[in-house]
Order: C-alpha cells, then structure tokens, then sequence
C-alpha cells in the first residue's frame, strides 16, 4: 500500500463517508473554493490506478467505491508515522504529546486508562 498524497486522501475521506459516489457527489462534499471537475476526475483515476478505489460504469459516467478501507488506511498510515517520526516506538509518541501539550500525570493516566479500554474491547470482539 502507497501513501496517500492531501488531495487523494481528502477525496478517500469523501468516498469513505458515501460509499459510492460519482466525481460530481465528491466535489459536492468539499470545501470552498472547489476544485474543477478535471482535477478530482484526475485524482479519481490515481487513485484507481494505486488500487485504493474501482468504479461501475454506466454508460460514459462512473461511481466510484474505495476497495481499501478506512481502518486499514489509518493503520498502514499511522504506523509509517511512528516508524517515521518516533523510531515505531508508541512510548516515544505519547511522550512527545505529553511534553508538547503540558500534559500532568493526571492527564496521562486518562490517556493510558482510554488506550487500555481500547484494547480489553479489541480483545473481546
């Protein structure tokens, strides 16, 4: 799986919440200014071509579907960001954020008592 450029992911955001859409849906769904119709059917096919989204063609129109989903992306990208930024090591991560936020112990164990919740519940489903 490739990374994402903002454009491609700002329109995998778009497809993730529709499901389906076609390139007028995803310009709809964007903030102002928005883009021209050539540039996200240019994203779009990129997109196709890296294997994130397919399409159905009905005639000379296509709706296009993501075939990677959200979970998955935000996986494969977060854990790039920590091998990237923080050597893959988690403890780095949160320790840089407690640092950069002025977190106290207080505010660390909610996030730890939080990530641990998190982690009971993956177990158990």
């Amino acid at each position: 799986m490739k990374e994402l450029t903002k454009a491609e992911e700002q329109v995998m955001q778009i497809l993730w919440k529709l499901r389906r859409g076609f390139v007028k849906d995803i310009i709809a769904k964007m903030p102002e200014p928005k883009p021209a119709y050539n540039t996200v059917s240019t994203i779009v096919r990129i997109l196709e071509q890296k294997g994130f989204i397919d399409h159905k063609a009905y005639g000379k129109t296509h709706e296009y579907f993501p075939l990677v989903d959200k979970i998955n992306y935000s996986k494969f990208y977060l854990n790039n960001f920590l091998k990237g930024y923080f050597s893959g090591s988690f403890e780095s991560l949160v320790s840089f954020f407690a640092k950069e936020n002025d977190m106290n112990m207080e505010d660390v164990d909610e996030l730890l008592k939080h990530v641990k919740e998190n982690l009971d519940k993956t177990e158990n489903d």
